[in-house]
């Protein structure tokens, strides 16, 4: 059996960081129904390759929240997506797991990976996995699908438009300096410790007293 393994949501704003496991005997199946990077991939597609995926294959997920996030202290991001994908990787235990590698040196990931297992199975640690192997391709979108569905359901709990969560989004930041401007703190499921969190702040609330002085 091989494992590929794959995140969505390393970079935004608000909402969690969903890590993903699809194992299979066989990529063939995969690749027939033509997965690729989900970011190549539109909406739709995805949702329905998602469908396809889940029938064909095992999947297991970690969603990872904000408040863990914020709570990890001095590990990095990198130090908490090593946890959890070993969390799956000792969970489903394939024989052989190809991962996408979020460490600058495919090596250094792959060893810091090998650490966290009380079993080591045949390991590939690339960048790009997810445009390389099937498997990490196929994780990619269950990753994705699910973050997706979480951030439309953080949406309807506020009430409010809240874009795809990224820094770069207008809506998203809109959203942002809005929920502070009224109520001088951010919304619950915000990774308050992200350097956006702490530029708005300053922006809209600097902003709030010079326009009462």
């Amino acid at each position: 059996m091989l494992c590929g393994m794959d995140e969505a949501g390393r970079g935004p704003v608000i909402g969690p960081l969903v890590i993903a496991g699809v194992m299979v005997a066989d990529e063939a199946p995969l690749r027939e129904m033509g997965v690729r990077d989900s970011k190549k991939l539109t909406p739709a597609r995805r949702s329905e390759l998602d469908v396809l995926i889940r029938k064909v294959a095992k999947v297991d997920v970690e969603v990872i929240d904000a408040l863990t996030i914020d709570a990890r202290g001095e590990g990095s991001l990198n130090d908490l997506e090593l946890d959890h994908f070993a969390m799956i990787i000792e969970r489903m235990r394939p024989t052989s797991v190809f991962a996408d590698a979020c460490d600058p040196s495919e090596s250094a990931f792959h060893d810091k990976l090998s650490s966290r297992l009380k079993y080591v199975p045949e390991m590939t640690c690339r960048h790009k996995a997810d445009d390389l192997f099937p498997c990490v391709s196929a994780a990619s979108i269950v990753a994705k699908v699910l973050r997706d569905r979480i951030v439309e359901q953080i949406a309807a709990e506020l009430g409010e438009e809240i874009g795809s969560g990224y820094p770069a989004d207008p809506t998203t930041r809109a959203f942002l300096k809005r929920w502070i401007k009224e109520k001088r703190d951010f919304p619950p499921h915000t990774r308050k410790s992200w350097k956006t969190c702490q530029e708005i702040r300053s922006e809209t609330l600097t902003r709030k007293i010079t326009d009462w002085e």
